[in-house]
């Protein structure tokens, strides 16, 4: 980057903002705060940050209400922290246009390493369905449509590579299972989380070294799943 990345830190804690701004401040990142929805908006929409932290518990508009009309403004992605227990209240977040979450109490590096994952997607270029993509000892052929680990190639089922190209363009992101769901079997098929559950299973044997602890497909709990960056 040829600037520091500017950052719209929403959280109406003095103790996060304090906690935060700093931290953030000593990487080279510019820090903006905002301590309710509204001021975030509005700054949103005159400044354009090139990354929003957002809380979800605002006093005055509900965070993921925020989310949402913040993706009506832009394509600023959004980094949600949460103190709720419930993960619904991620979910929604996610599915309103939140590209990524972290649960409070965080760690300061957990935190930076999402800032600079999210910023790397926003500010440089996004795989496209062209070409190759590799990670690790994986390869994905987006113009063959074919999977190789090192040289030897994995057969996959056309519903199997649809999902692993899903996920792969859109690395380090987290796919809620309803927005996965959507794009794979269509809107009718949102209630019926089974189905990529067994499709998942079927994958991460493929694909996997060790299914059960997998390196590329990775499970964000009771949310959904993210394709390992490329720096993890």
């Amino acid at each position: 980057m040829n600037r520091a990345a500017e950052i719209l830190l929403v959280d109406d804690e003095v103790s996060i903002q304090r906690a935060m701004a700093p931290l953030l401040r000593s990487r080279g990142y510019g820090v903006t705060i905002a301590a309710n929805g509204r001021d975030a908006i509005e700054t949103v929409e005159r400044d354009r940050p090139d990354l929003v932290i957002l809380d979800l518990g605002l006093p005055d508009i509900d965070g993921v209400e925020v989310c949402r009309r913040i993706r009506e403004l832009a394509e600023t992605p959004i980094v949600i922290l949460s103190a709720r227990g419930a993960e619904a209240d991620k979910v929604a977040a996610l599915d309103h246009g939140a590209d990524d979450y972290v649960t409070k109490p965080f760690g300061p590096e957990e935190l930076l390493a999402r800032v600079r994952a999210a910023l790397r997607r926003s500010l440089g270029a996004s795989p496209e369905l062209r070409g190759q993509l590799t990670r690790g000892d994986l390869t994905i052929d987006f113009d063959r449509r074919r999977v190789y680990r090192r040289s030897d190639e994995i057969r996959l089922t056309p519903k199997e590579f649809e999902l692993l190209t899903f996920m792969a363009t859109h690395a380090g992101r987290v796919l809620t299972h309803r927005a996965i769901l959507k794009q794979i079997w269509g809107g009718q098929a949102t209630t019926q989380p089974e189905h990529l559950r067994v499709l998942m299973g079927q994958l991460r044997k493929k694909i996997e070294p060790d299914p059960a602890a997998p390196q590329y497909l990775m499970t964000e709990p009771w949310v959904g799943y993210r394709f390992a960056d490329e720096a993890e």
